[in-house]
Order: structure tokens, then C-alpha cells, then sequence
């Protein structure tokens, strides 16, 4: 079985590895699992004990070709919205709320954007979108064109008591033909 120190090794090794760390920093974190492990196998129970939260800036976490979880610390995305939802079950809007960060500020990498709003001008996009947009706005003033030519409807006359729904009358009975005799051959 393993021993502590071990335990504590492998669940700072784990944590270094999506987190970059100084060596002053690793000893400091192993010191400290450790006495918090000793403490649990004893039964005491951890005060203070919240989930760590990374300790990067807003800048630190949005760089050039990738963006860093500021929940989890784990970087490397190009966006980070499915990482949001699959990992911590958080939607971007509340994220961003929790860490102070703009409603405009995308959560993807500035490349990463770049990338994507040159794609969209190559192709066109944005030329289409302003089509569309126009042919929206033309359908819009239309419609309230056409409200306005309208002239107001007459208020419809109370309705009649509906009627109660008229019932075929019911089939006579055919009287039976009595059967025919058959001719006896003499």
C-alpha cells in the first residue's frame, strides 16, 4: 500500500501536470496534501477547506493561440464553452459572471477568432448576412404597410345558438319476400 507522502506525490504530479508550477511551489503543494491526507486518516475533518481556484488574470487566461480554464486551471482550448458544460456544468454567460469577464469577450482564442472571421469574409458570409438583413427589413416595412392600408374590421355580429347536429332518420326495416314456389316438373 502506499504511503502518504506517495498519495500526496502522485495527486500533486497530476495536478502540476495541467497546471504549470515552480519547484517552490510543487514542494509547497506536496506539504500540503500531505498534512490535509494525515488529517482526514485521523478523522479530523479540513476547515477551510474550497475547491482552490487558479490564480490567473484575465490576460493570462485569454493568450493568442489558446484560452485557460480559470475554474480548473487545464489550458490548451481553442474555445471553451464545451469545456464549460462537459467538465463543470456551467453555461459561458455564468462563467463569465463569476470571474468578472465582459459580456462582449469571446471564450475562444484571439487565433482562433481570426481565423474564423477570415474564413467567414473569404466566403462571403458577411455580404450575405447584410442581404438577408436588408431582405428582412423590407419584409418587416412591408407588413406594417399593409396594417396600415387596412381598414379596420367591422366587430363580428354575436353568433347564433349553434345548432344541435341533425340525425339521418332511421332505415325501415325491408318486410322479408316471401320465397318464391318452384315450378314442379309433372
Amino acid at each position: 500500500m502506499a504511503t502518504l507522502v506517495e498519495i500526496a506525490a502522485q495527486l500533486v504530479s497530476s495536478h502540476a501536470s495541467s497546471t504549470p508550477m515552480t519547484s517552490d511551489e510543487l514542494l509547497a503543494e506536496i506539504s500540503k496534501v500531505h498534512s490535509a491526507l494525515k488529517s482526514l486518516e485521523a478523522g479530523e475533518t479540513l476547515e477551510g477547506a474550497e475547491e482552490a481556484k487558479p490564480t490567473l488574470t484575465l490576460k493570462e487566461a485569454f493568450k493568442k493561440n489558446e484560452i485557460i480554464c480559470l475554474v480548473c486551471g487545464k489550458g490548451g482550448f481553442k474555445t471553451l464553452a464545451r469545456h464549460l458544460s462537459t467538465a463543470h456544468g456551467m453555461k459561458p454567460g455564468a462563467y463569465k459572471k463569476q470571474f468578472g469577464i465582459s459580456s462582449k469577450q469571446a471564450l475562444s482564442a484571439k487565433s482562433y477568432s481570426e481565423a474564423r472571421r477570415k474564413m467567414a469574409q473569404d466566403r462571403g458570409l458577411a455580404d450575405n448576412l447584410a442581404k438577408a438583413r436588408e431582405v428582412r427589413m423590407a419584409n418587416i416595412e412591408a407588413k406594417k404597410g399593409a396594417v396600415a392600408a387596412k381598414p379596420a374590421k367591422p366587430a363580428k355580429a354575436a353568433k347564433a345558438p349553434a345548432k344541435a347536429p341533425v340525425k339521418a332518420p332511421a332505415k325501415a326495416a325491408k318486410p322479408k319476400a316471401a320465397p318464391k314456389a318452384k315450378k314442379q316438373a309433372v
